[in-house]
């Protein structure tokens, strides 16, 4: 039997090293999609670029109500699922700082400022989920 994470715990858990989540958005014809995305929590919201002609940039356009899973896929395992509503922004300043910061979790402070100029350029979003409901469980296997 699993054990409920406190918020501590799962802000602790979402925000370790590079776990990538599963986001989930719906279609236009209602069927879901899921994509890997890098991102990072900042305050009550989860934060991450996106291509806006992407399927998950044109879904979250039209219905901003996503879902983001950020599990570990070993014993005893573990998850968090985030749910909200996003905002997207394609504000150049605040759209190349957060792909930077971004990009300084998952590829190093080393390459950061690199692939921010990649990734906070015209024909991407930043978007902005607030956290509405959060499920966290770990020891799933216990």
């Amino acid at each position: 039997m699993g054990h409920r994470m406190t918020e501590e715990e799962w802000r602790a858990f979402v925000s370790a090293g590079t776990r990538t989540g599963k986001l989930a958005t719906t279609r236009a014809d209602g069927t879901p999609h899921v994509a890997p995305v890098w991102f990072l929590l900042d305050g009550d919201d989860v934060v991450f670029n996106t291509g806006k002609a992407t399927v998950k940039g044109r879904n979250i356009t039209r219905d901003g109500r996503v879902a983001l899973c950020v599990d570990d896929d070993r014993p005893p395992f573990a998850y968090v699922v985030l749910q909200g509503r996003a905002e997207v922004s394609e504000e150049p300043g605040p759209l190349r700082e957060w792909a930077t910061r971004i990009a300084a979790r998952y590829m190093g402070e080393d390459v950061a400022e690199e692939f921010g100029a990649r990734n906070g350029v015209p024909g991407e979003l930043l978007v902005r989920v607030r956290i509405d409901k959060v499920l966290a469980e770990s020891g799933v296997a216990d």
